[in-house]
């Protein structure tokens, strides 16, 4: 049994690891926010820069050549802000993890280290069942570890996906980009 002081002391970690948890969440969202603020106003400065622009558009070929000169950009602003995005929030996931991941390892400690105490203070007989509940508790351990693993990979592959469709992305623009300017020629 617990006595009083373990469960205060056990509620106070508790407490502040959520705490924790809840600043690291905080923290990814107001960069979210800030970062949608920024592209909210650039947007708003290109939107009058390119109304400026077409209003002073005399011809059709000014008009095709406008429309492939604006292209690229928007393509590239698009992707660094898919990519800021993807940013914070493996950032935050990465900080969130780490946390998770201390909690459990000192979770798990003390489930262990409960186990061995019962172990100890079994009655004669019972050390093939706690036996066997601290078997299942290292399996349970080792299975959390592969399912993070697991975790970290598919986080990887995540990263090498993000990382080939912003270099894909600006190449499958330039065709387009091309495309709009013949057009605009003839």
């Amino acid at each position: 049994m617990m006595t009083p002081e373990q469960f205060a002391a056990a509620n106070k970690a508790n407490l502040d690891a959520l705490v924790e948890l809840t600043r690291k969440s905080f923290e990814g969202v107001e960069k979210l926010v800030e970062l949608n603020l920024q592209a909210m106003r650039s947007a708003m400065g290109d939107s009058a820069e390119r109304s400026k622009a077409l209003l002073a558009v005399k011809d059709a070929q000014g008009l095709a050549s406008l429309q492939a000169d604006l292209v690229q950009p928007a393509t590239e602003k698009v992707t660094a802000y898919g990519r800021q995005v993807y940013d914070i929030a493996t950032s935050t996931q990465s900080e969130v993890s780490k946390l998770v991941e201390s909690q459990m390892a000192t979770a798990q400690e003390k489930i262990l280290a409960l186990v061995d105490a019962a172990v100890k203070n079994a009655p004669a007989g019972g050390e093939g069942s706690l036996a066997m509940i601290k078997q299942a508790v290292t399996a349970a351990n080792g299975a959390l570890e592969n399912v993070q693993k697991a975790a970290k990979q598919a986080v990887s592959v995540a990263e090498a996906n993000f990382e080939a469709m912003r270099h894909a992305a600006p190449q499958a623009a330039a065709p387009a980009e091309k495309s709009t300017r013949v057009t605009g020629k003839r």
